[in-house]
């Protein structure tokens, strides 16, 4: 398979070098160094564009798609899912804020989380316009802290089904998942939101992130629609399925997951299921999670040393763990190509990691790739999600410069961190 499939859609080699939205890598690095994010506005257009034209097409009620602010969240971000009349899903009152601050509509801001604190909690109240309720404490809390109208609520269902991922840290579905109510505690708190008359407006559950089956959201539809039939919603009630829907991160994976194939065959189960029992068709929403931004998204590192053993070749770059985080925690796979004739005929077999002091600290295990020097550039596509939401200062790093690509410009949306930014926290 072509690695370029991997990379954002506007990717291209021009002059022996690698270019995103027709700018040269090489050049975008000696302006803003390294290690370097990028983020492809077009490639971002291009799959919410693909999420709501299957939903206008397959789904004949109102629809839905919610960006998944844990994947990655600034202002530009929020910008561009405002633009794209996309729900935000946040967790906590600092993703809360970020959103407000983007220009997100109160209406279309959404909160997550397992265990949302008072202040998270009194965010929520004061800019969502709907709170998604993992359990029995939160609801009550909601309930003392109300003053005026409540956004609308919706229950987080654990519906003892998992999607299949790669690492079970990316599963969510599963009975013995810290995630939402069983569908008893989910009546409980039906009957707790009459008895305080509290706007209850919806059903939620997330099965996992980065799956490409979508078969066991199936039977996670039946278990919520037969919960929908017990819980007397109105008749603009919500439905939320989850979502999480996979993107190619290797090669090996190509081609990339259907999105429309995603949308039919959960579109085709909710009509069905609610026909079957009589039910409204609700506000159908989805999460698409990291398929949303992953592809559009590129880390660009340089490297440093290299250490050409028997049994080994190891490319060490200025970036990895601390801002790519995702091989320590789930042993995720990637592919990368040189920025300089990324063409070129592929020769070893190269290990990259970073100058962190840790074993964990790696990037690509084992890749084939061109015969690489110290200072190459190279770069590392499907970086768009969980990356920079989870990085960190670990061994005093600052997290990089990201740059948005559009229309054949580049505009700076977060700034390198500093040295004085470490110790601006000191006391």
């Amino acid at each position: 398979m072509n690695r370029l499939e991997l990379f954002p859609v506007t990717t291209k080699i021009i002059n022996n070098s690698l270019t995103i939205d027709s700018q040269d890598l090489n050049l975008l690095v000696e302006k803003f160094g390294t290690p370097l994010y990028l983020y492809d506005k077009a490639t971002m257009n291009q799959a919410a564009d693909s999420y709501l034209s299957a939903l206008a097409s397959y789904y004949p009620a109102p629809a839905s798609v919610t960006y998944a602010g844990k994947a990655f969240l600034c202002k530009a971000i929020a910008q561009w899912a405002h633009a794209q009349k996309l729900y935000v899903d946040c967790t906590g009152e600092g993703e809360i804020a970020i959103a407000v601050a983007g220009g997100v509509l109160r209406e279309n801001i959404l909160v997550h989380g397992v265990n949302k604190s008072i202040a998270d909690l009194k965010s929520a109240l004061e800019n969502a316009g709907t709170i998604v309720v993992d359990n029995l404490s939160e609801l009550r809390r909601i309930s003392k802290l109300s003053a005026g109208k409540l956004p609308n609520l919706w229950l987080r269902l654990l519906p003892g089904v998992a999607v299949d991922t790669h690492h079970a840290h990316t599963q969510t579905g599963q009975h013995e998942s810290k995630f939402g109510m069983t569908p008893e505690e989910v009546l409980e708190a039906v009957h707790f939101c009459k008895e305080n008359k509290l706007p209850l407006k919806g059903l939620h559950f997330h099965q996992g992130s980065n799956f490409r089956d979508a078969t066991p959201l199936k039977a996670a539809i039946e278990i919520g629609l037969d919960l929908v039939q017990e819980m007397d919603l109105p008749s603009d009630w919500h439905f939320c399925p989850g979502g999480g829907w996979g993107t190619a991160y290797h090669e090996d994976e190509l081609p990339q997951p259907d999105i429309k194939e995603y949308v039919r065959i959960i579109v085709n189960h909710v009509v069905d299921g609610c026909n079957q029992r009589g039910l409204s068709l609700p506000r159908l929403h989805l999460e698409p999670g990291r398929s949303l931004v992953a592809r559009a998204g590129v880390a660009v590192y340089r490297v440093g040393a290299i250490k050409r053993r028997r049994d080994k070749v190891w490319a060490l770059t200025d970036g990895g763990m601390t801002d790519n985080p995702r091989y320590a925690m789930y042993g995720a796979r990637y592919s990368c190509l040189t920025v300089s004739s990324p063409g070129a005929e592929r020769s070893e077999r190269v290990s990259i990691a970073g100058p962190f002091c840790e074993s964990g600290d790696v990037v690509i295990e084992d890749l084939l790739m061109p015969k690489i020097s110290e200072g190459d550039l190279i770069a590392i596509p499907a970086c768009g999600a969980y990356h920079l939401s989870m990085s960190s200062n670990y061994n005093g790093s600052r997290r990089p410069a990201v740059l948005m690509l559009e229309g054949g410009t580049a505009r700076m949306i977060l700034r390198r961190e500093t040295i004085d930014d470490l110790l601006s926290k000191d006391m």
